[in-house]
């Protein structure tokens, strides 16, 4: 006999599938068929799209693939996923873990050969192109993004130095900046050589390239917190870049220089800065006379690289200054008052005046007494001027003038100290005042206590306590 389905079966009290026939599940609906195998065939050729992308694409297309899953599935389960890609999710799980594992066995394998000192080696050779040297570079910050260890492996390699030579000689600006960003990155999270990484950088500053001085000194000011204390050795070419032509290098050299106030270097700082006020030889050059007789002798309005420095050093004193009171106070006994009259009576170079004029006039609102020497120097009309408009105030003066300006001499007074030390000594007398004044009332309060005793008793009053 012909096995068939089963009959369902009804048998009496029988509520439910008992067995005997088929389930009711066991068959759906054709149009339920349909729809399920078109959703089935949807989703199989969704996955294939997704691992064809997969496949085909590189590292950063990967990465998009990558975010574009997450964002996408985000919360989902195991069996949502598998739903999602028709069974076959853990074919891109297994994707994924192979490129993860091939590729950083290959960055292992590259790092075991050689591949860093290599590069390094490449940034060396004169005879390449500048191009091939960025792809070095390239490569090189991948090895240093891949974590800290490969970063100290780039320090251990001299990679500092190489890269520090050729921010400095390079005559590429992209070679220059990818450099930069590397000798960045090689400073940050890498404390065991942050600080060597900080001195290739100041090494870079006496070069003869305003780009590379430029990026140099936006990588010091990045690092200067991490690094915390600054070398003496940075002090010179530092200040010497205030004597730059280019402004942009000037700018950032004038960016750093607040972050050092709080550092050990602060004393040589400031003194080096009112020393730049005072160029080597300043009394003959501020009475050069204009109409000079020897054809070969310097133009008057020639900017000198020393006068560029006295401008720029005169910005900075203001900016300082105004930091806080005291190192206001500490630039004034380093007699920055007369440097900065050198400075504005310097008719060969007008930024020097305006500058000088305006760090002036906060020094003479601050101290009176250079109020006093300054008008002094100049008279009641010139110092009115100077108080009213100290951006132009120097154009109204002659070369006499200037010259008596800047040949001017002042003596700091002795008992000039900061205003909070004034006060806390006025705090103190104030204090010692009242404890003597409390101490003679208590002794009169017990003496008159005393001479009411005396009154009950006759008896003269014992003043030996007291």
């Amino acid at each position: 006999m012909p096995k068939g389905p089963k009959p369902f079966c009804h048998c009496p009290g029988q509520t439910s599938w008992n067995g005997c026939g088929p389930s009711p599940s066991d068959s759906l609906h054709p149009a339920e068929e349909i729809m399920a195998s078109v959703k089935e065939q949807e989703a199989i050729r969704k996955l294939m799209v997704f691992l064809q992308e997969w496949d085909s694409g590189h590292k950063v297309a990967r990465s998009h693939v990558l975010d574009s899953f997450i964002k996408s599935n985000n919360g989902k389960t195991e069996p949502e996923l598998e739903l999602e890609f028709s069974q076959g999710a853990s074919l891109f799980l297994a994707r994924l873990t192979a490129w993860l594992r091939m590729t950083r066995r290959y960055l292992i394998e590259f790092l075991e050969i050689g591949g860093v000192m290599t590069l390094l080696e490449i940034l060396g050779l004169n005879h390449l192109k500048e191009e091939d040297k960025r792809e070095s570079v390239k490569l090189l910050q991948l090895i240093a993004n891949a974590g800290r260890k490969y970063k100290e492996l780039i320090c251990e390699s001299y990679g500092v130095r190489c890269l520090a030579e050729l921010l400095a000689t390079s005559t590429s600006a992209e070679a220059q900046e990818d450099a930069q960003v590397l000798l960045d990155t090689l400073g940050r999270g890498n404390p065991k050589y942050q600080h060597q990484v900080y001195k290739g950088l100041i090494a870079v500053l006496p070069c003869a390239s305003p780009r590379a001085q430029q990026l140099a000194l936006q990588t010091l000011g990045a690092m200067q917190e991490l690094v915390g204390e600054a070398p003496p050795a940075l002090l010179e070419p530092l200040l010497a870049l205030l004597g730059s032509a280019h402004l942009e290098v000037q700018h950032e050299a004038l960016q750093l220089l607040p972050a050092l106030l709080p550092l050990r270097v602060r004393p040589a700082l400031l003194a080096a800065l009112v020393a730049a006020l005072t160029p080597p030889g300043h009394p003959a050059l501020a009475s050069r006379s204009e109409s000079t007789a020897d054809p070969n002798a310097l133009c008057p309005r020639e900017p000198m690289l020393a006068y560029i420095q006295q401008a720029a050093a005169a910005k900075a004193i203001g900016i300082l200054a105004k930091e806080s009171i005291e190192v206001a106070e500490e630039l004034i006994q380093l007699n920055v008052v007369h440097g900065l009259m050198v400075a504005v009576g310097n008719m060969e170079h007008m930024p020097s005046q305006r500058h000088g004029s305006i760090s002036l006039k906060y020094f003479v609102h601050t101290f009176p007494f250079a109020e006093e020497h300054m008008k002094k120097a100049v008279g009641d009309t010139l110092f009115q001027l100077f108080m009213d408009s100290p951006e132009t105030w120097y154009t109204k003066m002659d070369r006499a003038q200037a010259e008596e300006l800047a040949s001017s001499t002042l003596d700091i007074p002795k008992d000039m100290g900061r205003k909070q030390s004034t006060e806390e000594e006025t705090c103190k007398s104030f204090k010692h005042i009242w404890t003597k004044s409390y101490m003679y009332t208590r002794k009169l309060y017990i003496y008159l206590v005393l001479s009411e005793e005396t009154i009950v008793t006759n008896k003269g009053p014992d003043v030996r306590h007291i």
